[in-house]
């Protein structure tokens, strides 16, 4: 592995500010049992020479990649798009789904053979097998070197806030897993895991990569598997803490959420403001709170320890960020973004079987949920908040 600091920097100075961009790992589900089906590539087989679609380590998993876009509405609608020519091209083979984990597989899986994937088994052997994960991957382009790397370091500090609103995997084993998300606890499991180390420098960077390529632990950067890396090749901000989302409004009112937080920092730079910074263990106690309790959960000030109710945190991250969504063109996604402080993907799916329904019937609605943007047949006790109905904007 050769990689210079000034060939990072060259790239990251090169791309279209604020340009967005997603990567959505979507499930494969039999028809008639709704448990995962390693049909991935005969799924692919209809779509080749599509780069749209990707493999991914799960051989009952297909990867939808979006090209990069102006805004979030602009690559929600490729996203949107995506999704419906995946489902056209599975019809017959599987069913299509998106969550977080799926809720009663077995806890290993079939995996997808070739160069990258044969390693990741002789290396980590039942734990590759454990990687039955699925996220919702957003890539933002700072634009600037310097600048990229002091947004990197800052957002580190709200990982546990996005991971929180986005948390949608409950269900695991077939059983309540008693966490928000047990996505995370399932990655970590293998190493490079959860809040990345802050970067302070290109320089630095090429430093820890190096190391890890002579130890053996990181023969490429693409292994740098953190919830936040920079992306060496796209010159992008990779935000890989988000689960997947069930449905496209869902994965929208991230998507927009991250990108306004990353404009807001990048602004916030740019105008020579101090931003935020903590030690990892802390930003890492907020993000055990986030897996386990999500929305429901509390945080603490990463400076004073002050603990707040996490819904309280994600409101006042939301006012801030509200003149950044207008900014960024995604103002219209702000009242869904706040609606998740509510009512996100964790909750509905514990609803939904409250209402009576078993596991089984949880993946058939995670399938029909795949194309209906609203996520369709929701209990009645969740109807009031539904998506877009809970929070007005403040004003700008």
């Amino acid at each position: 592995m050769s990689v210079r600091a000034a060939q990072i920097h060259e790239r990251f100075e090169s791309v279209t500010p604020l340009t967005v961009g997603l990567e959505e790992e979507a499930m494969l589900l039999d028809a008639d049992t709704f448990d995962l089906v390693p049909f991935a590539q005969p799924v692919l087989d209809r779509v080749a020479g599509d780069e749209r679609f990707k493999c991914e380590l799960p051989a009952a998993q297909v990867e939808l990649v979006t090209a990069p876009c102006a805004d979030v509405p602009s690559a929600i609608a490729l996203l949107a798009r995506g999704r419906r020519d995946l489902a056209v091209a599975a019809e017959g083979i599987a069913l299509p789904a998106v969550a977080g984990v799926h809720p009663f597989a077995s806890v290993e899986g079939t995996l997808n053979s070739g160069a990258s994937y044969d390693h990741a088994v002789a290396e980590y052997g039942p734990v590759a097998r454990r990687q039955l994960v699925a996220a919702l991957q957003v890539h933002v382009a700072v634009g600037g070197a310097d600048r990229s790397i002091a947004v990197h370091d800052a957002v580190r500090c709200f990982l546990p806030e996005l991971a929180a609103l986005a948390a949608n995997a409950p269900f695991y084993d077939g059983r309540d897993s008693e966490l928000a998300s047990v996505r995370p606890l399932l990655c970590q499991q293998l190493p490079r895991q959860g809040i990345p180390p802050a970067i302070g420098s290109w320089a630095a960077l090429v430093d820890e990569l190096s190391w890890g390529h002579r130890a053996g632990a990181v023969p490429e950067p693409g292994v740098w598997w953190w919830e936040l890396r920079p992306h060496l090749s796209h010159g992008t901000l990779e935000l890989r803490v988000p689960d997947a989302q069930t449905t496209v409004r869902e994965a929208a009112a991230i998507a927009a959420t991250i990108h306004a937080l990353v404009a807001w920092l990048s602004g916030r730079y740019d105008a020579g403001d101090t931003l935020p910074s903590a030690p990892t263990w802390r930003i890492a106690e907020n993000r055990w709170s986030a897996l386990r309790h999500g929305i429901d959960g509390a945080m603490a000030d990463l400076q004073t320890g002050e603990r707040q109710p996490t819904r309280t945190r994600l409101r006042s991250l939301l006012h801030t960020l509200a003149p950044t969504f207008e900014q960024v063109g995604a103002g219209a996604l702000w009242a869904d973004a706040s609606a998740l402080t509510e009512c996100n993907g964790a909750i509905r799916q514990r609803a939904f079987v409250a209402g009576g329904n078993d596991l089984r019937e949880l993946a058939g609605w995670l399938a029909r949920s795949y194309l209906d943007p609203d996520g369709g047949d929701v209990p009645g006790a969740l109807q009031g908040a539904s998506l877009g109905r809970v929070a007005e904007r403040p004003p700008t």
